[in-house]
């Protein structure tokens, strides 16, 4: 190895003219570092050899492919040389096309073409290796009628090349065009294409391909096999996932921890858990992605003790671990625990990326924490983060449901390039403020730059308009859906139209477009009846609908609707109906759901039900309360301690308290 030469033998070989060449090759061959390489390279300057083809050519060579290599070492030898061959150029382009800017690649090509040396069966591969990963479709498309060109379209290097290129630009029928004029197919040529319809999610080609690759006597590898379970996994086909992994171990196909991964990725995401742990369990190597397919196949499952568990016991965890965590709490509820878990999250090396910080914004918006959502915003301000559309309508739903509509706003406008979900967003927000003529000239201006309204689009614009009681638009847009707009309604669209025809008082427009419903009602269709029929005393269409309850799914509905039928009752002091309504539920064990108040104090969120006493401070609070009542009897109000039996958690009816 040259560095363990000493300097007094390299220049004694190199003084050595018979058969210089061939020592100074020899010696870069040698190179173990790039030091050993750079004092070698300065020898060779000494010796004033520094434009030397053939040796320079060695240079770029060693720099650009070696494993210890620097690329950009290598383009400065490359640009200092007045002439270039191919050699030089293959080498370079072969060193990019594997670097973290691939693009260098494709321009060396380039420059290379302009250049008139022409490319040859060395070059295409890895210029097109460059456009896959860069996906650039038309510098693919012109590389491939170069090889045409200059006849090395017929070399299976480069059509393995090519099928990845298009594969990756999306365009899998050119990529089997490809494939089918391979005469000498390799098991490169046959994971390429098995690999594309993976990616594209063609599971019924995937299998057809792998059928005729096994008749053709083409024995599959670890690759195949990844290829297959991701159809598998990406189909949710257990029975299949099974059939492969039983032909893995009767045809001895070398399983590595890549492969078992695989297996345990398609146990863990068609819900098998208990094959998914015993895979687990017998894997002599685990890596990371083995910990985080079976951590998230818990928390997928609702098993988040689990989860927790495993999540503990993981050995490394890198950014998927921490993501899986932390939707698994907001998906079930939990969203303090994923908020505290972001924070343990940045203080470890691992760094939050998009999905992470989307995650915790939908924790804050379900406490309607807005302080902790402002700290995500600083957060992702001060750590520079380059946001994406998907993270600025993260952000302005989460300022909108935190009540900063101003600021949600404002990131709205921000949005350099907005997508259909931005203007969904901005508009149920604004439906959600009940500022009903704004989000209409939000969804007019949507159209006008060019963006077509979706489902989402309308149960926004539909529930501002029933917020806002602008009937008559709500109306005019529910009836041109479908004939203008091509949406067909959906359950929740008649459910806000049921909506603002009953608060609008047109009950019986309401009651016969439900019988027009091309779908059975369901409890949400009954309850915004229900809640007009609250609203305007109608007692006659609050027992229709009772009848239609119990007749249609007797019990089924949820305590919400009972609950609503026995408010209007009571509110209309029909006494024994409201009792009768309570024993249906009690005879039936049909309780209601205790609602959660939420209050912050100090940064922190503190949650509260009636009659609650799991708080820290709960005696405390009730010696206040106490005292409230004690002041409201002293001005003459009417107070109760004993919570209303079916008021709701949030208001003053839920405490105890009525005047």
């Amino acid at each position: 190895m040259f560095k363990s030469l000493k300097y007094s033998t390299v220049a004694s070989r190199l003084n050595c003219t018979a058969s210089f060449n061939y020592k100074v090759h020899s010696l870069i061959e040698q190179c173990s570092s790039m030091n050993s390489l750079k004092c070698l390279h300065a020898r060779i300057i000494v010796h004033g050899l520094a434009h030397h083809e053939l040796t320079v050519s060695k240079l770029i060579a060693c720099s650009a492919l070696s494993a210890f290599g620097d690329i950009q070492y290598a383009q400065i030898l490359f640009d200092k040389m007045p002439q270039r061959n191919r050699y030089m150029y293959n080498s370079l382009i072969r060193g990019c096309a594997s670097s973290e800017d691939p693009y260098k690649a494709i321009l060396l090509y380039k420059q290379m073409v302009v250049s008139v040396i022409l490319p040859n069966e060395f070059t295409f591969p890895f210029v097109l290796k460059a456009c896959a990963i860069k996906e650039g479709y038309r510098d693919g498309v012109l590389i491939h009628l170069m090889a045409i060109k200059l006849g090395y379209e017929s070399h299976v290097c480069v059509e393995n090349g090519l099928i990845n290129v298009y594969v990756r630009c999306g365009n899998v029928v050119y990529a089997r065009k490809v494939f089918d004029e391979i005469v000498e197919k390799t098991l490169v040529s046959w994971n390429s294409m098995i690999g594309g319809y993976s990616r594209m999610g063609c599971g019924e080609q995937v299998l057809l391909l792998f059928r005729d690759m096994k008749e053709r006597g083409v024995r599959p590898d670890g690759f195949t096999v990844m290829y297959l379970l991701s159809v598998c996994s990406q189909n949710c086909d257990l029975e299949l996932g099974k059939f492969v992994h039983c032909n893995v171990v009767v045809n001895g196909i070398g399983v590595d921890v890549h492969v078992q991964n695989a297996l345990l990725d398609v146990y863990a995401k068609c819900g098998d858990l208990n094959a998914a742990q015993t895979l687990f369990d017998r894997m002599v190597h685990r890596n990371v992605v083995s910990w985080t397919s079976l951590l998230t196949a818990y928390a997928k499952h609702g098993c988040l003790e689990v989860a927790k568990d495993i999540f503990s016991r993981m050995p490394v965890k890198n950014v998927v671990s921490w993501n899986s965590m932390i939707s698994s709490y907001v998906r079930e509820g939990h969203s303090q625990e994923a908020l505290d878990l972001f924070f343990k999250m940045c203080k470890s090396e691992v760094k939050p990326d998009e999905t992470t910080l989307v995650g915790v914004l939908s924790a804050s918006c379900q406490l309607g924490d807005l302080v902790m959502g402002n700290k995500i915003h600083d957060y992702i301000r001060s750590n520079n983060i380059k946001c994406s559309v998907t993270l600025y309508n993260a952000l302005v739903d989460m300022f909108s449901k935190c009540g900063s509509l101003v600021k949600a706003f404002d990131l709205f406008l921000e949005i350099p390039e907005k997508n259909i979900v931005s203007w969904n967003v901005m508009i149920g927000a604004l439906a959600f403020h009940g500022i009903g003529h704004k989000a209409v000239q939000l969804f007019e201006e949507m159209q006008a730059c060019g963006k077509w309204p979706d489902k989402i689009t309308f149960i926004g614009l539909l529930s501002a308009c029933c917020h806002s009681g602008l009937t008559d638009i709500g109306w005019y847009y529910f009836d041109k859906m479908s004939s203008i707009y091509g949406v067909p309604r959906e359950i929740e669209h008649y459910v806000c139209m049921v909506d603002i025809l009953g608060r609008g008082g047109f009950l019986d427009k309401a009651v016969k477009l439900i019988g027009r419903m091309p779908m059975k009602p369901d409890t949400a269709i009954w309850g915004a009846l229900l809640g007009a029929c609250r609203i305007h005393r109608n007692l006659t269409v609050a027992k229709q609908v009772l009848k239609q309850l119990l007749e249609l799914e007797p019990y089924s509905s949820g305590c919400g609707l009972y609950v609503l039928v026995s408010n209007i009752y009571s509110e209309a002091q029909r006494w024994g109906e409201m009792k009768n309504i309570r024993k249906l539920m009690n005879d039936h064990g049909i309780k209601r759901h205790e609602a959660i108040s939420s209050i912050e104090i100090c940064g922190c969120s503190n949650e509260f039900m009636v009659s609650d006493q799991r708080h820290e401070d709960s005696s405390a609070i009730y010696i206040v309360l106490d005292q409230l009542m004690d002041h409201l009897r002293s001005d003459g109000h009417s107070c109760s301690l004993s919570p209303e039996p079916f008021g709701c958690g949030g208001d003053l009816v839920s405490w105890g308290v009525s005047s």
